[in-house]
């Protein structure tokens, strides 16, 4: 506050409930009446997608495409999402890529603390997602502690980028149950969309990759 210059910058912070958002920051000089600087005013505004995750929780409830425990999309509307943009793939060459992520030892995670911690741990996951995402990605729950995201106009150096972005904002994320801190890490395939693909095609390709991944020792991110 030396110089008293209005300063600005976004910044992750931990929510309460355990991810973390994205949060903008400015800072301005307090001055008293002869202009020396006595003090400072921070302002924190949330910058998340709330507006546009809002709208898309509206239209999944429409039509019943929603997983209940997370709030995300479930696995029928991952599916139709591959297949669209599988289309602007053939028909106009739009780049797409798409993120096969899994739970770290999650059985392990369940046995130690029970499901209804091992439920809040698979929600504060897919709050990383909704907090963290621009608002064309897409993020669902695949099954289980299983889930999937479709990033469209990507190139494979951004889709390693962001797999591996969400990737650290998880595994410095944590619950509180009960004064107890639970942590969560993830693997992740990462994969483009080819020419040639079919849903089924590029969703094997991300598991196997993501496969490399738990066998490399897991909180890793493999893209092929």
């Amino acid at each position: 506050m030396a110089d008293g210059k209005l300063r600005e910058a976004e910044v992750y912070m931990h929510h309460k409930d355990g991810h973390r958002i994205l949060v903008s920051v400015r800072l301005s000089a307090l001055l008293d009446k002869k202009g020396a600087i006595t003090g400072g005013i921070e302002l924190f505004s949330d910058i998340t997608n709330h507006v546009a995750n809002e709208l898309r929780v509206k239209e999944l409830e429409k039509l019943a495409l929603l997983d209940n425990l997370t709030q995300l999309a479930n696995r029928h509307y991952i599916e139709r999402e591959i297949q669209s943009r599988l289309g602007e793939k053939k028909r106009f060459n739009v780049p797409f890529g798409i993120l096969f992520i899994d739970i770290d030892h999650f059985k392990k995670i369940n046995d130690t603390y029970g499901h209804i911690v091992g439920d809040n741990v698979l929600k504060f996951v897919a709050k990383n997602f909704i907090s963290n995402s621009r608002p064309f990605d897409l993020y669902g729950r695949w099954g289980g502690e299983e889930f999937i995201g479709v990033i469209p106009n990507i190139s494979e150096n951004d889709l390693e980028f962001i797999g591996n972005r969400i990737r650290l904002l998880i595994e410095n994320s944590c619950i509180i149950i009960e004064n107890t801190k639970i942590q969560a890490t993830i693997s992740v395939g990462a994969t483009l969309a080819n020419e040639e693909d079919t849903l089924e095609s590029i969703v094997k390709r991300a598991d196997s990759l993501l496969y490399k991944s738990k066998e490399s020792g897991r909180n890793i991110l493999t893209i092929g």
